[in-house]
């Protein structure tokens, strides 16, 4: 066998080896770490940007934790959202007036999709609800105007 042959050889063996390597551990991003924060006249909701930001470019990650009989009024985001209720049941309806009689329960597990532009508005209805959205910013809250 000649020096190359070798030399490749072993050199394709300690690639392989090395990529045999422990990864690394992932950093789980943990709820207690979160910067929680409240909107103005809204007590009843806490979110926190898990991943991203309103104002970045990308992919971003929210999570809301809404009290019971807490509710967000009609409002809109410039991005599609999807959301996915992690604890509860989260009521929702599109339009640009909440009506309690047109709304969708989403239970934990669940998944809904707040297309962009379009009016909605989320209700804990029966206990508190815990569920993250998901899209891409940058991104805004809109209200609606009545």
């Amino acid at each position: 066998m000649n020096a190359r042959r070798l030399f490749a050889i072993v050199l394709l063996a300690c690639c392989g080896i090395a990529s045999w390597a422990q990864p690394p551990a992932p950093t789980p991003l943990l709820p207690e770490s979160f910067q929680w924060f409240s909107p103005a006249g809204n007590p009843n909701l806490r979110a926190a940007w898990v991943i991203g930001s309103e104002s970045g470019n990308g992919a971003y990650l929210l999570r809301v934790m809404l009290a019971k009989g807490g509710r967000i009024p009609p409002h809109a985001h410039p991005d599609g959202r999807s959301s996915t209720v992690l604890a509860g049941t989260l009521y929702v309806g599109y339009g640009e007036v909440a009506d309690e009689s047109n709304v969708v329960a989403i239970p934990a597990g669940g998944v809904y999709v707040a297309p962009a532009n379009v009016p909605h508005y989320l209700w804990a209805k029966d206990g508190d609800v815990v569920y993250q959205e998901s899209g891409t910013g940058p991104t805004a809250t809109v209200p609606v105007k009545r």
